[in-house]
């Protein structure tokens, strides 16, 4: 009966980290979107936007049932956070400088801090 809890947390804990994960790329997708949108003038970037960020909410909404929100919520907003930046500069053509690449290292770091001294309610 043991194993078949602990299998049971296992499973829910990969899934929480994957719905984080695609919580995280919704993110980057909404902010793409307005990047796109024109100002909300052209329909389908707009509404691109707006559903991704409805997306990535309901996402960690539903992650924050499982993980602490001193670990999911930085996470989230650093994972779209460099994700953004990274696809501003590797796709958008957006320059690149030292203080904007250590701003980048900055962000993960400090999101690998906080989840490594954040009480956990899982075994992640």
């Amino acid at each position: 009966m043991h194993d078949i809890i602990t299998r049971s947390n296992s499973i829910k804990s990969s899934t929480t980290w994957l719905l984080l994960g695609i919580a995280v790329l919704l993110e980057i997708a909404g902010a793409l979107g307005l990047r796109f949108s024109e100002g909300f003038t052209l329909f389908l970037p707009t509404m691109s936007a707006l559903l991704a960020f409805a997306g990535a909410l309901y996402l960690v909404s539903k992650v924050m049932k499982t993980l602490p929100v001193s670990i999911a919520y930085p996470i989230w907003a650093g994972g779209g956070t460099v994700g953004v930046a990274l696809i501003g500069v590797l796709a958008l053509g957006e320059d690149i400088s030292s203080i904007k690449i250590l701003g980048i290292v900055l962000v993960i770091f400090g999101v690998v801090l906080i989840n490594m001294t954040s009480e956990k309610k899982t075994g992640c």
